[in-house]
């Protein structure tokens, strides 16, 4: 079952999905649709899942579930991977590469690997206060508090 990704109670369960690039407008609808869809059947263990998904900066898909009414079990979080493979292939973009940071630059968002965020910490293109998106978090709440801060809060703080 859908809801709206604000009415997840703070300590569901987050997937944070960092894109490669900006989706783009015809990309978002198809983004919306598919996650409704996809979201309305997500089921574990044959009970449906209440779940949500937010699409901010229109760079994320960030998927929510409410784990008070039921669990997520493992063929469900695979399902969901799947799906999310479903959307590189078909939109051309990589979301579950983890060995990339994205991070605000003045008003634009960058994506870089891991190895162009570590040489750009080393130019001093980064420093400790350049806004990063830690995907590692995996509560609401911890996406609400923790998501986007200062690299000096998040684990990007060891490369400095």
């Amino acid at each position: 079952m859908i809801v709206p990704f604000e009415k997840l109670p703070p300590e569901s369960r987050v997937w944070i999905y960092p894109s490669n690039q900006p989706f783009r407008d015809g990309e978002l609808e198809y983004l919306k649709d598919a996650l409704t869809i996809f979201l309305s059947g997500w089921t574990a263990h044959n009970q449906e899942l209440e779940a949500g998904f937010t699409l901010p900066y229109n760079r994320f898909i960030i998927l929510g579930l409410n784990q008070e009414k039921t669990n997520a079990s493992g063929c469900s979080i695979d399902s969901s991977v799947h799906f999310i493979q479903e959307i590189e292939k078909k939109l051309d973009l990589i979301l579950l590469d983890k060995m990339n940071v994205t991070f605000k630059q003045g008003d634009y968002l960058t994506h870089k690997s891991l190895e162009d965020f570590k040489r750009m910490v080393k130019e001093k293109s980064i420093n400790k206060s350049t806004i990063v998106f830690n995907n590692l978090a995996d509560t609401v709440e911890a996406y609400q508090k923790f998501w986007e801060v200062p690299a000096q809060e998040s684990w990007h703080s060891r490369f400095f």
